[in-house]
C-alpha cells in the first residue's frame, strides 16, 4: 500500500520505543516522509537507523517554541507542506492525591496539554488543504484509575482540544482526529514503573483487559495510519477507542 506516496508528516514523541516510532515506520512504509521529534538524540538516531529511509529527526523539545519552529522550518525546507501531524509526545507520573506535588501537576500539564498546544498551533502555518491532525489521548482520560490523576487531567484537556480544534481548523479541510490508546507495552511503561516492575505490570494490566493482553505498537501504528488517510475521511473530532475493550464492556 501506498496510501501516502509523496506525503510528509511529522510526529513528536518518534525516538523512543513507542506508539511514535512505530507509528513514523508504518507511514514510511505507505510512502511518506516522517519527521520525527525528541528530547533524547541518541534514541532519535536509532530510530532513524531501524525505519532506514524517508525519516528525518528533529531533536527537541516540544515546551519550546523555539525547538518547535526549528521542526517546522526543516518541514518548510522540504518544499511539500505537511499532511499529518501527529502530536505524540507526553509523560506520564503516578501518584495519588495526597502524594502529588505542585511539580509533578506542571511538569504533566506542561508537556502534555501545553507542549501538544504548542505543537499544533506551530504546525498550522504549514498544514495543506486535507491534511490530518492526530492527537495521542488515553483510555486514562475516561476512567479514575488511582494514582493517574495528573496524566488522565492531562489526556482529557487533549480530549477537549481535539473537538474545539477539529471545529477551528475544518474550514480550511483540515481534519482534526484523537487516538486514545490501551495499554501498550513501550519503553513509557519502563520510566512509569521501572525495569524491574514492568513484567508484573503488564500481567496486571493483561488480567483487566476483556481482550486478555496489552498492545502491540503495530497495532496502535495501524489505526494512527487509518486516521492520517483518507480512509477515515468523514472523521472529524472523534476519539477513536483503541483498548482491548477496557472502556467499551
Amino acid at each position: 500500500m501506498n496510501r501516502f506516496e509523496g506525503k510528509t508528516a511529522v510526529i513528536t514523541g518518534g525516538g523512543t520505543n513507542g506508539i511514535g516510532r512505530a507509528a513514523a515506520a508504518r507511514l514510511v512504509d505507505e510512502g511518506a516522509h516522517v519527521f520525527i521529534m525528541g528530547r533524547r538524540e541518541r534514541e532519535l538516531e536509532g530510530a532513524v537507523m531501524e525505519i532506514g529511509r524517508n525519516v528525518t529527526a528533529v531533536p527537541g523539545d516540544i515546551r519550546n517554541v523555539a525547538d518547535l519552529e526549528a521542526l517546522f522550518t526543516e518541514v518548510k525546507s522540504h518544499g511539500k507542506g505537511l499532511d499529518i501531524l501527529f502530536a505524540n509526545a507526553g509523560v506520564a507520573t503516578f501518584a495519588t492525591i495526597d502524594e502529588l506535588t505542585e511539580d509533578d501537576l506542571n511538569h504533566v500539564l506542561g508537556i502534555n496539554v501545553v507542549g501538544t498546544m504548542l505543537t499544533v498551533q506551530k504546525a498550522i502555518p504549514h498544514l495543506n488543504t486535507g491534511a490530518s491532525v492526530i492527537i495521542n489521548v488515553s483510555t486514562s482520560a475516561d476512567r479514575g484509575a488511582p494514582g493517574m490523576g495528573a496524566y488522565a487531567a492531562s489526556k482529557a484537556a487533549l480530549r477537549s482540544f481535539t473537538r474545539t480544534w477539529a471545529n477551528e481548523l475544518k474550514d480550511r479541510g483540515i481534519r482534526v482526529n484523537a487516538i486514545s490508546p490501551g495499554p501498550t507495552d513501550t519503553s513509557g511503561v519502563v520510566e512509569l514503573v521501572g525495569a524491574e516492575n514492568v513484567a508484573a505490570y503488564n500481567e496486571s494490566l493483561a488480567r483487566q483487559l476483556p481482550i486478555g493482553r496489552t498492545a502491540r505498537l503495530e497495532e496502535m501504528a495501524g489505526v494512527v495510519a487509518f486516521l492520517a488517510s483518507e480512509d477515515s475521511s468523514f472523521m472529524l473530532g472523534a476519539n477513536v477507542l483503541v483498548d482491548g475493550g477496557v472502556n467499551q464492556i
